[in-house]
């Protein structure tokens, strides 16, 4: 689901993503971004538009990390797809993440489609929630070295 909104998305954000939204841009968008939204989601991936984004880091910066326990599903990872997992939350692209793995983006489609299919989610969007909420990543873990 792509949400297309003129409502401040601070209100409900997290709600519609929480719901299953893959994606999320204001009505204001351009053209070619509703395009390539529409593209990404209907591939499997997800996409929010530049502010948004934004609003995200903000509020996740400004939130404390809760404490949870490791979640069993980690347990169904390869030490590859659980580094790769890493690398999704801190917002590298499968190119870039190829390059530090020193492998080829097919290989990393396949982690990144293996690792969404063990832990039960559909796109990168909730990987990056899931990895957080699960402490996977920490809010301020930006850098792709892990």
């Amino acid at each position: 689901m792509l949400m297309l909104t003129t409502f401040d998305p601070d209100n409900f954000l997290f709600r519609v993503l929480a719901a299953g939204a893959s994606g999320f841009l204001p009505k204001t968008a351009e053209p070619e971004q509703l395009i390539d939204a529409v593209t990404a989601v209907s591939a499997g991936d997800g996409l929010l538009s530049p502010e948004v984004t934004r609003r995200v880091i903000e509020r996740s910066v400004s939130t404390p990390a809760p404490t949870t326990p490791a979640a069993p599903e980690l347990e169904q990872l390869t030490e590859r797809e659980l580094e790769v997992l890493r690398l999704v939350a801190t917002g590298a692209s499968n190119s870039e993440i190829a390059g530090d793995l020193f492998v080829g983006e097919a290989t990393v489609k396949t982690h990144v489609s293996n690792l969404l299919s063990k832990l039960g989610i559909r796109d990168r969007i909730h990987a990056v929630i899931w990895a957080y909420e699960n402490g996977v990543v920490s809010i301020g873990q930006q850098d792709r070295t892990g």
